[in-house]
């Protein structure tokens, strides 16, 4: 029988033990161990003896496993300033993130925010980068203005005061606890070899970085199953030109810009191939809403408005212009596309002319964002094999590559034979799939979503596992639909749910390809796969 009390460690030992004895099979070993447990094995945990004295002063979600303690920053530039001082350990408070504060949360030890549910911005780049994070702890106050933190019993904290937070487990304390890292053990290997031996499902890494790419090697990830291409411009030189191509008056200013962002691509892109020999690489073109790269800050918008050569009022006016009222369906992936292909047509060279670059063989997988209708694909597939021909001309090479899309648009599963008869594969990107299916908004659920829970209107929280009754069937409904167009079809999951043991179950079950996951979920991943796999084998006897 499972036991929650006992640690990944000593779970994967005795079963390891048993197995050595004798007294088990493999499979029984694969059963006995709690996928979730063994993110304690891959992230720093709170000594045991010091956790016992702390006091829990608040609960968020447990939106990004790990220990974390250090001094608290409410703000990106304060926590960027304390770390080039020399503080070791900061942690980010905000209400909610933005694209704007990704330099510091890469470098803070842990995230606090006090908006948004388990797949908020915050939450979906904490997990990927392998920060602690708790999100969504409507119990504190902050006053970002004037730097502090109510607690519920009313204390106040400044910045630079201590706080720690455990993102396994959602829990704030006020005060600084030490912390230990775990050693992934002669056994823990063993174990995933076993692991190994009885999945079927094949396990992806979510990876955007060199470094992303590192950590899905390490833990054996079978390629890269999303790259999200925007999270390449996050940091100030790149933002700064990402931000002049947005908001250039003509073609011929935002062409100009472009050319600056090709370098930068392609050598990402390079990196990345490089890493992944023999396996599939998967780059999403841009997708995120404009506006979450537009700037918020008098400063950085002067800045901007000298070198674009215009005043700030006339900028200010434009930055205004193109914020949304529902940014999430708004002027977002595909339709980015459609609106400026220049954009589409610098990432393709920029993939294609890394591909072309590389020393090793890599399965090149370019996907279309948020495809609603099969011209609308077919318009950016044209823009991606036109540029793609043009350098394979210039370049006198021939070169193999993959387009396919994500289905995230009910509209797209409708249409998934159409679609299916054009695309190479489909990967369902079930955050967007579940918000668009409900009709909730991920970022704001956190508000409601208890309660359903507590009414028992919903049994769980459908951002955090599938939805198989409604999210789940349109997948399957997808699935068929697109199998029908085109047998070989590959499919996979991108969503946040690829890393969940109780939705992979649930697409083993179904028959997908992959799943996708955060670098850091990939041996949870492969344990649940090879868990569903036994138990379906079983079932089905």
């Amino acid at each position: 029988t499972r036991n929650g009390k006992r640690t990944a460690e000593a779970a994967i030992n005795i079963a390891v033990d048993l197995v050595n004895e004798g007294m088990i099979t493999k499979e029984e070993a694969i059963m006995k161990v709690d996928a979730n447990l063994l993110d304690q094995l891959l992230h720093p945990v709170f000594k045991e003896e010091n956790l016992k004295k702390a006091q829990v002063v608040a609960r968020g979600l447990a939106a990004s496993p790990g220990a974390a303690t250090g001094k608290i920053y409410f703000n990106s530039k304060d926590l960027k300033a304390a770390k080039e001082k020399g503080e070791k350990e900061l942690i980010l408070v905000r209400l909610d993130t933005s694209p704007e504060d990704i330099e510091a949360m890469l470098i803070a030890e842990g995230i606090l925010t006090i908006h948004g549910g388990m797949t908020s911005h915050a939450a979906v780049v904490a997990r990927g980068i392998g920060v602690c994070c708790v999100s969504g702890c409507s119990e504190i106050l902050i006053d970002e203005e004037n730097k502090t933190l109510t607690l519920k019993d009313g204390r106040v904290l400044k910045e630079g005061d201590y706080l720690s937070l455990n993102g396994s487990t959602g829990e704030v304390y006020a005060e600084h606890i030490e912390k230990t890292e775990k050693d992934i053990t002669g056994n823990f290997s063993t174990f995933m070899s076993w692991v190994d031996m009885f999945r079927k499902l094949k396990v992806k890494a979510n990876a955007d970085t060199k470094k992303d790419a590192l950590i899905a090697q390490r833990f054996e990830a079978e390629g890269i199953g999303l790259c999200r291409t925007e999270h390449m411009f996050f940091n100030e030189e790149r933002i700064f030109n990402f931000r002049k191509m947005i908001l250039s008056s003509t073609v011929e200013e935002r062409e100009e810009h472009i050319k600056e962002l090709l370098k930068y691509q392609r050598d990402d892109f390079k990196e990345l191939l490089s890493s992944m020999p023999g396996k599939s690489v998967v780059i999403r073109l841009l997708d995120p809403p404009i506006h979450e790269f537009l700037p918020k800050q008098k400063e950085k918008i002067d800045k901007l408005a000298v070198s674009l050569n215009v005043k700030t009022e006339v900028l200010e006016e434009k930055i205004a212009s193109l914020k949304e009222f529902n940014p999430m369906m708004g002027h977002r992936g595909s339709r980015l596309a459609v609106s400026f292909p220049e954009i589409a047509r610098m990432q393709a060279r920029a993939i294609i002319e890394a591909l072309s670059e590389v020393e090793v063989p890599v399965d090149v997988q370019i996907m279309i964002p948020l495809t609603l209708e099969v011209k609308e694909y077919l318009f950016i597939k044209n823009i991606i094999d036109e540029e793609a021909k043009k350098v394979m001309e210039e370049r006198g090479k021939e070169l193999k590559y993959k387009v396919g899309t994500m289905i995230e648009v009910p509209r797209a599963v409708v249409l998934s034979r159409e679609i299916g008869e054009k695309a190479e594969f489909f990967s369902y990107g079930t955050n967007d799939l579940t918000q668009m299916t409900f009709g909730m908004s991920r970022d704001d659920s956190s508000k409601f979503l208890d309660d359903y829970l507590n009414n028992n209107i919903l049994s769980e929280d459908p951002f955090k596992h599938i939805d198989e009754k409604g999210v789940g069937q349109l997948i399957i409904l997808s699935k068929e639909l697109g199998r029908r167009a085109n047998p070989n079809l590959e499919l996979g999951i991108c969503g946040e749910h690829g890393g969940d043991p109780e939705s992979i179950e649930f697409f083993n079950k179904i028959g997908l390809d992959y799943v996708s996951c955060s670098p850091y979920r990939i041996p949870i991943a492969k344990l649940a796969a090879a868990q569903a796999e036994i138990k379906l084998k079983k079932e089905n006897k």
